[in-house]
């Protein structure tokens, strides 16, 4: 799919636009996919037009790598400190990101740990997101009066899952993994959401019920 532009005469793009049509390369055909000319040609612009917004390719991959972690670690950090009443309503706000590419990507978080297994320097970009997505998770628990020992070993199994879930690339239909979400809540907190609460986290994606 070829990224559309203005049609103005030296239109050069902007430096989301590079951005952008690399991610998409990221995704469709992995990282060695993602070259200069290949993405001038997806985008019908010279190839020197990309460095008037990167150094190099190198920096063109860095701004990936911060894109990556600015929304999927940002988000998850931020969810883990939504307000909320209890630690059910914590995790479910949790859940949310699994249930919403905005945010948190997980083709993008896909493609990135594919990328990782041939690149030191993101592999390390990967495993220290790995340690501040838990640290945060951790946090919650905590806050939540969780004894520390305990908080690690929930946060790790909620973590776990769900990175298993997008590493093993497993589809499933909405309704049979929303039907789910009273169970893996059950299991995550050791209580049980109450109706008030399920209520609450699928009216937030659109569903009146499972």
């Amino acid at each position: 799919m070829t990224t559309k532009h203005p049609p103005e005469s030296g239109w050069r793009g902007s430096a989301d636009v590079w951005l952008n049509a690399a991610q998409e390369l990221l995704l469709e055909a992995g990282i060695d996919a993602v070259k200069i000319q290949p993405l001038a040609k997806r985008l019908a612009l010279s190839r020197t037009s990309f460095y008037w917004f990167f150094k190099d390719h190198d920096e063109l991959l860095a701004a990936l790598v911060a894109r990556w972690r600015q929304k999927n670690t940002g988000n998850l950090i931020a969810r883990t400190r939504a307000y909320s009443d209890s630690l059910v309503e914590a995790v479910l706000n949790l859940n949310d990101l699994w249930f919403d590419q905005q945010l948190f990507d997980t083709k993008f978080e896909f493609a990135v740990r594919s990328w990782s297994l041939q690149s030191a320097s993101v592999l390390a970009d990967v495993q220290a997101a790995d340690v501040a997505r838990l640290d945060a998770l951790r946090a919650m628990f905590v806050r939540f009066g969780v004894d520390p020992a305990m908080a690690d070993v929930r946060a790790r199994t909620i973590y776990l899952v769900q990175i298993g879930y997008i590493s093993m690339q497993t589809h499933e239909a909405l309704a049979e993994r929303m039907a789910r979400i009273p169970m893996y809540i059950e299991i995550f907190t050791g209580q049980k959401p109450t109706e008030r609460e399920l209520r609450r986290f699928y009216a937030r994606h659109g569903r009146t019920e499972p």
